[in-house]
């Protein structure tokens, strides 16, 4: 008779996984067990490492023996393993523009997001997990949006994780986005600073003097007639940054389903348009291996390249 009862972990930490914060190892680790539970069990010093209670910021020490309680998972909660053989999966074999022992950087499709949760059984990271089952090390250096196509930085190895993320918050990583926004973007408007506030509740995020300071560059690519397209580079990286911002300028992205104008998506789905216009599309940072300056480009998807061609001939 097969034995469900959970049972005590003791896991050694490698070296990949120095100076990873307690939480977030177990987060990674604990697929489906709610994160709630997992800060409960902390707390309570349930969690121990070299036989020490801990708090959750602590930090990973390569060969730190770490023991994890038996932990039940409500049975709704359980998910089964990504299957490779599920199209949306196998298709992002096919996204990889670029991989070597450290990274993996993916033009990721829109509608897939980065990480499963709140409903979705998987995401690009789960999927990328499956399609690589030999790899000890996945994990994400930042996120795009879901509906939100273009370049996504994958970590294969925790060193590479915290040069990349070092990078990110010291602003030295340029990223370069393309986006159709609606009406005539004129070409002094090179940047706006507006500063954003999200609601926890719904996540929606607006123009707020008391949110955090933001900061989007912007320049003209190509106009149209009722339409622009435009390359969008944060500097800063908020929530729902260049939707926000391209919004307060009063030119909404087309098919944005958030902060959008109904009447521009009609107008660009006779093009054929039935997503959000908004692709990463250029990224530049340091190599974090071989300190070499990096550019990777990732083209636009069909259905983006079908509106412009649209548009194009309308002018």
């Amino acid at each position: 008779m097969k034995d469900d009862k959970p049972k005590v972990q003791f896991i050694e930490i490698a070296d990949d996984f120095e100076g990873q914060r307690i939480d977030n190892f177990l987060r990674a680790r604990l697929k489906n067990v709610p994160k709630s539970m997992i800060y409960r069990v902390l707390r309570k010093g349930e969690v121990r490492v070299n036989k020490k209670r801990i708090k959750p910021e602590y930090k990973l020490q390569a060969g730190d023996l770490i023991r994890i309680p038996p932990i039940r998972v409500p049975e709704q909660e359980n998910a089964a393993p990504v299957s490779t053989k599920l199209d949306k999966v196998a298709e992002l074999e096919n996204c990889i523009i670029y991989e070597d022992e450290h990274m993996l950087v993916l033009n990721k499709p829109s509608g897939t997001a980065v990480h499963g949760g709140s409903g979705l059984k998987f995401g690009a990271i789960e999927a990328l997990r499956a399609l690589r089952p030999q790899a000890r090390f996945l994990e994400l250096v930042h996120r795009i949006d879901r509906d939100t196509s273009g370049i996504l930085l994958v970590a294969k190895k925790r060193s590479a994780l915290r040069m990349l993320q070092a990078q990110f918050r010291e602003k030295t990583v340029q990223k370069y986005y393309f986006a159709l926004v609606m009406g005539e973007w004129k070409p002094s408007c090179r940047k706006i600073t507006a500063p954003l506030l999200k609601n926890e509740v719904n996540s929606i995020v607006r123009v707020n003097p008391n949110g955090k300071a933001s900061d989007t560059r912007f320049k003209v690519l190509e106009k149209y007639p009722n339409a622009t397209l435009v390359q969008a580079s944060p500097v800063t990286g908020r929530t729902h940054q260049i939707r926000v911002h391209c919004q307060y300028a009063g030119h909404p992205i087309a098919w944005d389903d958030r902060y959008g104008d109904r009447r521009f998506d009609a107008y660009t789905a006779k093009g054929g348009l039935s997503r959000l216009f908004l692709h990463a599309a250029n990224i530049r940072f340091v190599h974090p291996a071989t300190n070499e300056s990096m550019e990777l480009n990732a083209d636009m998807g069909p259905e983006l390249v079908r509106a412009l061609d649209y548009l194009r001939k309308r002018s």
